[in-house]
């Protein structure tokens, strides 16, 4: 599902988490319903989500079809639901019958993949060819033969820009024409430049946001499967994604606009500067966020190098569940594609299964912020030019954090780049050596 907000470290107190955990046990309404038991007693389905996704009102819909079944939902927000759910499940009791999974703790999970079910088990290999490759893979363990969740939303990114900031830098508005003029990394660049040069104002807000370009696309980054880390390595994407961000700094096109702080909500609002790598989410924010730029924001698809998704979730049974099978009809009917659009039309979750991609209702959904245009399909064309999953690991946003520090101490001290790639490749070697 979407994320609004900038990703931060995980760690509530134990005793919240404790208290969330201890009063979400499985409720049933009849006795002697063992896993697996039969769809006419009365069942009670405890379900964790986080975030706005609109899932009560399909639950209550799931209800009305299957009477004897009970949705409850409980929405928290995204650290406080995660933390919640791996102490639940860590002390063996007081986890939901379902919950989501955020796609960037993921892995997290996976390595308790003990503890949830098998859903190829279950019969979700009967659905598997509804959703994107990339999408399903990632809910995959690395053997491929274990499903720990079903996919729901997903971030393609795309890029975002000012009409006004690029006329006024003489650069094309309409989307199409965009696409075709910054169609490789070197006209990325290009076109920062002259925004820079006709206009004073940066291209992109971020030294962060430059580092993802390529970041966000790469399929292996800073670990691989077996928790080593890689960024030592030749050729390895962080460095190249580093060296980018170095790069683009060093042409005067980057901003110091910092994603999520007062300032950059302000320069969106304002277009203190042209673009943005953005995923589908992002454009929910914008349309409630920045009253002053109505009409002034379109989208248009990103150079093939830099395709790549930026948020999403995945359905998940936790094994202590006593309705495996309940659970599991109501997921896989909570994310088939007719259920996928109905969650894009109401809070703006994107769809991993493409069939959605040509129903009317979803190409023809124009964006009055957008100045009108359709930009559902844009995103669409972004999530199938991706090219596969992501592999992230436990320690992903710990080891990021360390070289994101040095692209910042490269921007706003003039520090020496090679230095600092230097003092954040030893930060994370002793981040993994903990």
């Amino acid at each position: 599902m979407r994320s609004l907000k900038k990703i931060s470290a995980l760690g509530l107190s134990t005793v919240l988490a404790l208290s969330l955990a201890a009063c979400s046990g499985t409720e049933k309404e009849s006795s002697g319903n063992e896993k697996g038991g039969g769809s006419q007693e009365q069942i009670t389905l405890n379900f964790w989500t986080f975030g706005a996704t609109g899932y009560e009102d399909l639950a209550k819909a799931y209800e009305e079809e299957n009477p004897n079944v009970k949705v409850k939902v409980r929405a928290a927000e995204t650290a406080e639901h995660h933390d919640a759910l791996f102490t639940a499940l860590s002390a063996g009791s007081g986890a939901p019958d379902i919950t989501m999974l955020e796609i960037d703790q993921l892995d997290r999970f996976k390595a308790a993949q003990d503890q949830f079910e098998n859903l190829y088990d279950l019969g979700a290999k009967d659905i598997q060819d509804q959703y994107l490759d990339w999408k399903w893979n990632t809910g995959e363990n690395n053997a491929g033969d274990f499903l720990i969740g079903l996919p729901t939303d997903i971030g393609p990114k795309a890029l975002y820009y000012r009409t006004d900031v690029f006329e006024e830098a003489g650069l094309p508005t309409d989307p199409e024409e965009v696409a075709k003029l910054i169609s490789s990394p070197e006209a990325f660049e290009e076109a920062g430049i002259q925004v820079k040069e006709e206009t004073g104002k940066p291209f992109i807000d971020s030294i962060e946001m430059a580092f993802r370009a390529y970041l966000d696309a790469a399929q292996e980054t800073f670990l691989n499967a077996e928790g080593e880390l890689l960024i030592e390595q030749e050729g390895n994407a962080v460095k190249e994604a580093y060296d980018y961000a170095v790069k683009l700094n060093e042409l005067g096109i980057v901003g110091k606009f910092e994603m999520w702080s007062p300032e950059w909500a302000n320069a969106v609002n304002k277009g203190e500067f042209a673009a943005e790598l953005g995923a589908g989410w992002l454009k929910g924010w914008m349309e409630g966020n920045a009253p002053e730029a109505v009409g002034k924001w379109r989208v248009a698809t990103l150079p093939t190098e830099f395709a790549a998704n930026w948020g999403g979730s995945f359905i998940s049974i936790p094994k202590e569940t006593k309705n495996a099978d309940e659970a599991y009809k109501f997921a896989e009917w909570l994310i088939s594609p007719d259920n996928q659009i109905k969650s894009f039309q109401s809070k703006g979750l994107f769809p991993s299964a493409p069939s959605v991609y040509e129903m009317d209702s979803f190409k023809n959904n124009e964006d009055e912020f957008f100045g009108g245009q359709s930009t559902a399909p844009v995103f669409a064309q972004a999530a199938q030019d991706i090219n596969g999953a992501v592999y992230k690991g436990e320690k992903y946003f710990p080891v990021y954090q360390e070289v994101l520090n040095a692209l910042k101490d490269v921007q706003a001290k003039g520090a020496d780049p090679e230095k600092e790639w230097a003092v954040a490749v030893k930060r994370a070697k002793d981040l993994m050596n903990r």
